[in-house]
């Protein structure tokens, strides 16, 4: 069929008449409510301290089938030589390291295999081990049975977790006075293979808690050289930020700073029980309170619900020592409060420490405070430990 000029002209002088006016187009749009919600994709952003691996070591080489025959061998004989073992993976643990973001785009993580064997006896080449590096803090554990395989805290640790396979046995193996020519050999045998999480929990001295926009990550500016982001507007810290303290003598504090906490932050709301693990290897908490805020009834409501959603989370959370830092005590608005706050105080007014992180007013005694409950020696535990009650068994009787 041809179209002509005129014709054109007549289909593009058609107005909307020519249609069925019956038409409805909100029959074929859906509503927006009745749609399935998205799930949100990962921003590359994102901070990852958990994820899925699966690793595998590598395979032993064969053993190989060979013969010589030589100057002074003139009836020869076997000489396959055996595979070479393969390669493992090794988790190696780096203080430069505060993520697993350097695995967002591996899943599936190999070693070399081992090589087949060579003629004169020679022994295939040896896989090489794959080092893969994480931050001090993570926790290695079997996907399938969830059991805790390793917690690697030391810097420099090292944890082999897939063995190599070892490598085959050639046919020079298997020679005997009876079996002078062995005509077989055995295959490498393949290395271990395992799902495993790896979950991070961070290790610092000092964990700073605190409702959002209370001043955590501008105490964490004013004590530290870190330049972390700082906004007047609730969740400017989206990831943890790790730093440290360092003194005259320079002994070091580390500090930790989590997003902050809203209510029923232990059964999902918000971005604290994402972060709330980070906190749970310090030694002291900081809780920050923003003195400046209105508060309905009585001003000790934020300190009743960080406490209660971290014992909702962790009881063991509220055994560790604490203070109590009451930022912006410096705007006007922040007298009245104070005083509420000190006499309805249950605990020690000594964790008590009015402070005004962006102005840094009153931090030494704050910091000397921190640091003495940081640096405070663990309290030992009066219980004979298993292992000393086994050396005693095991010695001989008098």
């Amino acid at each position: 069929m041809i179209i002509t000029e005129d014709d054109q002209e007549e289909i593009c002088s058609q107005d909307d008449s020519c249609f069925d006016s019956d038409y409805d187009e909100s029959l074929f749009i859906e509503e927006e409510e009745d749609l399935p919600k998205k799930k949100r994709l990962s921003n590359r952003h994102d901070y990852l301290d958990k994820i899925i691996l699966t690793l595998t070591a590598g395979r032993g080489g064969n053993g190989k089938v060979a013969w010589i025959r030589t100057r002074f061998r003139p009836k020869g004989g076997p000489s396959g030589g055996n595979g070479g073992k393969g390669g493992s993976v090794i988790i190696q643990v780096s203080k430069d390291l505060l993520s697993l973001d350097h695995f967002r785009n591996t899943r599936i993580i190999k070693a070399e295999n081992g090589g087949d064997g060579g003629t004169c006896q020679c022994q295939g080449k040896k896989g090489l081990d794959r080092i893969i590096k994480v931050p001090c803090g993570t926790l290695v554990k079997n996907l399938e049975t969830g059991e805790i395989i390793k917690d690697l805290i030391q810097d420099g640790e090292m944890f082999e977790i897939c063995a190599g396979g070892k490598g085959g046995l050639g046919n020079e193996h298997f020679k005997t006075p009876t079996n002078r020519t062995p005509r077989h050999a055995t295959p490498g045998k393949p290395g271990d293979l395992l799902e495993v999480e790896l979950e991070l929990k961070l290790i610092a001295d000092v964990g700073f808690v605190g409702l959002p926009n209370a001043g955590k990550s501008t105490l964490l500016n004013a004590l530290t050289a870190t330049e972390v982001k700082i906004g007047d507007y609730p969740f400017t810290t989206l990831k943890p930020n790790l730093s440290y303290l360092e003194f005259d003598d320079y002994s070091r504090i580390y500090l930790a700073d989590i997003p902050g906490i809203i209510k029923d932050a232990h059964v999902g709301r918000g971005l604290g029980l994402e972060f709330l693990k980070h906190i749970e290897r310090t030694k002291v908490l900081i809780f920050v309170i923003d003195l400046a805020k209105e508060h309905e009834s009585d001003p000790l409501h934020d300190l009743h619900l960080l406490r209660a959603e971290l014992e909702l989370h962790n009881p063991a959370l509220l055994e560790k020592p604490f203070l109590v830092a009451l930022n912006k005590s410096d705007l006007p608005e922040s007298e009245e409060h104070l005083k509420q706050f000190i006499k309805n105080y249950p605990f020690d007014k000594e964790t008590l420490f009015p402070i005004s992180a962006l102005q840094k007013q009153n931090l030494d005694p704050f910091v000397s405070a921190m640091r003495k409950a940081a640096l405070a020696p663990k309290k030992q535990n009066a219980t004979i430990s298993f292992e000393y009650l086994k050396t005693l068994q095991q010695a001989p009787a008098l």
